[in-house]
């Protein structure tokens, strides 16, 4: 083999190496202490978290705010502090309700200190549990997985510069199987498999109903909010999610 044909094959083995690192990184790890480790379902918050993202568990906590009149719907698809967040110990509740000095619409109040910080310690917590892949180890592997593609191009452009660039189908066999990798683990959502499952059962369990009027009970509320987000928003509490600005405008556009 010519200088050429070993710059690709040397390409190709690094962009593996890359790929395989990135699945390492993106094993879930055993299930330890934390959220649902002990056969009790996560609360609210985090099941929003494994659902939605950030922003689902900022909505679900300003949900059970709302609930206890803590918070009110503000100008302009905003949310206002309405008073003190009243009895509640948790972590995210109450970062939320410190976030809002000023009325904020639901994606400023979510990159907000307060509010970011008690969401990521749910976030590692959730990961202990192994519920969801840690974050750094997350972005890491993303990183690495973006870099499989640059990797292949600069084989192939040392290997046209020696005068050896391999043919089609060549090609084709040594560097499509390692891209399709790639994309299937870049496809791979934050949430493991364990949290996925545990999110279908709980849906299967808990249907969201046709009708308000047939739940009363506001904690049941704030779970229909954390495994169905904006439809349960517009079903349970529609003028507060839409004067809020909770609900995804885009979204509601699109449908």
């Amino acid at each position: 083999m010519g200088t050429g044909t070993w710059w690709w094959v040397a390409a190709v083995v690094a962009a593996w190496t890359e790929v395989l690192a990135a699945g390492v990184l993106l094993r879930a790890r055993r299930p330890g202490l934390g959220p649902g480790a002990a056969g009790a379902p996560p609360g609210p918050e985090a099941l929003a978290l494994l659902r939605g993202g950030r922003r689902a568990a900022v909505t679900v906590a300003l949900v059970a705010l709302h609930q206890r009149g803590a918070v009110a719907a503000g100008r302009k698809h905003t949310i206002r502090a309405n008073g003190g967040p009243g009895r509640t110990r948790d972590p995210v509740q109450l970062g939320v309700h410190r976030s809002l000095r000023n009325a904020l619409d639901l994606r400023a109040l979510a990159l907000r200190p307060e509010a970011r910080r008690a969401v990521d310690a749910l976030r590692a917590e959730l990961g202990r549990a192994g519920l969801l892949r840690p974050p750094a180890r997350h972005r890491s592997a993303r990183l690495l997985l973006a870099a499989a593609p640059a990797t292949l191009a600069a084989g192939l452009l040392a290997a046209a510069a020696a005068g050896e660039a391999p043919g089609l189908l060549p090609g084709l066999a040594l560097g499509a199987p390692v891209l399709l990798a790639a994309l299937a683990l870049l496809r791979l959502p934050p949430a493991t498999r364990t949290a996925r499952r545990l999110l279908a059962e709980l849906r299967e369990r808990h249907p969201l109903p046709e009708h308000r009027h047939e739940v009363t009970d506001g904690r049941l509320v704030l779970l229909y909010v954390a495994l169905y987000g904006d439809p349960a928003l517009a079903l349970f509490l529609p003028r507060f999610s839409r004067d809020g600005g909770l609900l995804d405008r885009r979204a509601s556009c699109g449908r």
